[in-house]
């Protein structure tokens, strides 16, 4: 198995089509419905498509993008994280999620933190942006906590959900 990255307890690594039952369980955990959004993806077709033209095609068009967290030990895949490039930001963004059992733990920020450092040594991308929504506590101490300062808050194109934009 071929890593993007690893810490001390964490592995990233690029989702396959095989992840769908994965994607399933994470896209419907409570948290991601209610701070992120419901993706209508219930079944192992509707999983395979938003892999095959999310993280898989930002792979291929960007060489970055969204990827799977696995505990190194012993490979349980616990959420994702990863850069991706969005047509309405003027810079990537790190974007995160884990299952439940697995937050409050430190995963998150040791994962995210790695990220934000690959992001910026290896992929040579200099600025790189975050966002989440004010209800999402959670995700602002996290984006606050690896060293990202709050620009403004802002709608995208066609949508009034009022999001909150972070810089490095």
């Amino acid at each position: 198995m071929k890593y993007i990255l690893e810490t001390e307890r964490l592995a990233l690594r690029e989702f396959t089509v095989n992840d769908s039952e994965f994607i399933i369980e994470l896209v419907n955990s409570p948290d991601w419905i209610k701070f992120i959004g419901d993706r209508k993806i219930k079944t192992d077709v509707e999983a395979k498509a938003y892999i095959e033209n999310g993280p898989i095609k930002s792979y291929r068009e960007n060489g970055f993008g969204l990827s799977l967290v696995e505990i190194k030990t012993d490979g349980t895949k616990i959420g994702m994280c990863g850069i991706i490039k969005r047509h309405h930001l003027d810079n990537p963004d790190i974007g995160f999620a884990f299952l439940p059992q697995f937050t409050g733990k430190g995963f998150a920020f040791e994962i995210a933190n790695a990220t934000l450092t690959y992001a910026t040594t290896k992929l040579n991308l200099p600025k790189i942006s975050a966002i989440t929504i004010a209800a999402n506590i959670k995700s602002i101490r996290l984006i606050e906590k690896i060293g990202m300062t709050y620009i403004k808050t802002f709608c995208f194109p066609n949508n009034t959900e009022e999001l909150l934009l972070y810089n490095n």
